[in-house]
């Protein structure tokens, strides 16, 4: 699959902008722009085509030979646009239709009818040419709840077995809107151009993997239209939440920075909580310790003699520690053993700020309670474990399974994964992170994750501020890394680019 880099400048220098609205929403405010401010529809869809047209010639500069598939909905109308605008500029165009092209109204219609008084032809959908330099996707779009099935899957199945490079228009058809599921088959894009507001489904469950090089344009909507909704959620990166990290002060001390205590690393898991540490102190933590079992409490900081360590052998050995720490990160390797079960029953009951990850969140699983200042870092199967679901119900819909968990455990839920989804208490809405990258499924970058979050906790964030900057500046490492390639990254790597990154010495695009 062709992919590029998700922040990728429009060919006018815009970047994407961080609101995200479901598809229905983004119907509201399409029929605002027309009823109330009096954009017409089709002036909408002509802007709509000649953004993507515009995308098209600088993506593929080279191209000649342009298929569209297009539907009967507005979507198809788009592709019209596109087709028109395409044989003007002397691209040799073909026009295949899926559905009855006598179910094309409204604007689609209007579009339809230009296109053919500029003289292009619509050839029915029977197979895909065997000679092509681009597809455009322009069957489906946004509105689609069910199944794709019949010549429609046939279509996009056969579109996705060829070679040639595919736009899809607004969003890759088959792909939920709302929450990034696969409706049976989808369309598996180069790029994808994506008009007047940006869905969720672009960046969460199985989006990444669809949509390709992303575009947008509001196609000059007035931005009154937009005071009328509420985000669905907002798209958080490195580059914006960076800004939470205010320089430090010329006498700061070690104090002043925060103390992190990590609980973990049980016999043959000290790596976890070995990994926490260091990720705590590369995100900026003053001090770090480490609690963990007294088998490899001599030799866990050998060659890393910054991380203090303290051997526990029992639940009361915790007690000076807490009353030294600002924040505990617990889970890292933590076990369900006796020994990690006392130390978890310890810890929960102390008024301290604290990070919950792994082992940790699977005997929350099992005693389950709220707690008003904790972020909670599940993975998918920890969370289904959390609400008593598969892991496929939550990764059908992320969004709701976020909201689930905070409703259900309170305090701030970091949804990791692919599209990594912080919510937080009412009123700030949710937050999905754009950055990060699939050479991040690796062992150990969750306990990196753990150790970055707390340590931002303890230099002064709200914890719905640190989960945010966490999550992203964990991701922005991982990207950061990935600049020697994806297959092969270790958590390791992604704790070596924290610390320029914290400190603004290496550049990320807006």
């Amino acid at each position: 699959m062709r992919r590029a880099r998700l922040n990728r400048p429009l060919p006018d220098g815009r970047r994407l902008p961080h609101a995200l609205y479901r598809a229905e929403q983004v119907r509201r405010l399409d029929r605002l722009a027309i009823e109330r401010f009096g954009v017409p529809g089709i002036e909408l869809m002509n802007r709509a085509g000649a953004v993507a047209y515009r995308v098209l010639r600088a993506r593929w500069p080279n191209a000649r030979r342009l298929t569209i598939l297009a539907g009967t909905g507005n979507n198809g109308g788009d592709g019209y646009v596109v087709a028109r605008l395409a044989r003007a500029d002397g691209l040799d165009v073909r026009l295949l239709q899926l559905g009855e092209v006598d179910r094309v109204r409204g604007e689609a219609a209007l579009s339809l009818a230009d296109y053919r008084d500029a003289g292009g032809v619509i050839e029915d959908c029977l197979g895909l040419p065997r000679e092509t330099d681009l597809y455009v996707d322009a069957l489906l779009g946004t509105g689609l709840e069910r199944p794709v099935a019949g010549r429609w899957a046939g279509a996009i199945t056969a579109l996705n077995a060829q070679r040639a490079p595919v736009l899809a228009l607004d969003i890759p058809s088959g792909l939920h809107a709302d929450t990034g599921r696969v409706l049976g088959v989808a369309v598996r894009a180069s790029a994808t151009v994506s008009f007047i507001g940006l869905k969720p489904g672009l960046f969460v469950g199985a989006g990444a993997e669809y949509r390709g090089e992303l575009h947008f344009s509001a196609l000059d909507v007035p931005a009154q239209v937009y005071a009328s909704e509420i985000l669905a959620a907002a798209r958080i990166d490195w580059a914006r939440e960076s800004r939470l990290l205010a320089p430090r002060s010329r006498i700061a001390h070690k104090g002043d920075c925060g103390h992190v205590l990590i609980v973990g690393g049980a016999p043959g898991m000290s790596g976890a909580a070995r990994l926490a540490g260091e990720a705590a102190l590369r995100a900026g933590a003053g001090l770090v310790t480490i609690a963990t079992h007294p088998r490899h409490a001599d030799w866990l900081n050998l060659d890393r003699p910054e991380l203090m360590v303290s051997a526990v052998a029992h639940p009361d050995d915790l007690e000076a520690l807490i009353e030294r720490a600002d924040v505990i990160a617990i889970g890292p390797g933590l076990g369900r053993t006796d020994w990690g079960r006392g130390l978890w029953a310890r810890v929960r009951t102390r008024p301290r700020p604290l990070v919950v990850d792994a082992d940790a969140l699977n005997l929350l699983a099992e005693s389950p309670g709220s707690g008003p200042d904790w972020v909670l870092t599940p993975h998918p199967g920890e969370a289904a474990r959390l609400l008593g679901v598969t892991t496929a119900e939550i990764e059908s819909d992320r969004l709701a399974g976020a909201q689930r968990l905070q409703t259900r455990f309170g305090g701030v839920v970091v949804l990791k994964g692919a599209g990594s989804i912080v919510h937080g208490p009412a009123p700030r809405v949710p937050a999905v992170c754009s950055d990060g990258n699939p050479g991040m499924a690796t062992a150990g970058a969750g306990d990196v994750l753990t150790g970055v979050i707390a340590a931002l906790r303890a230099q002064g964030l709200e914890a719905e501020d640190a989960a945010r900057a966490g999550v992203c500046l964990h991701a922005a490492a991982g990207d950061q890394a990935a600049r020697s390639g994806e297959r092969g990254l270790i958590a390791t790597d992604i704790i070596a680019s924290l610390r320029a990154l914290s400190n603004g010495l290496t550049k990320v695009d807006p």
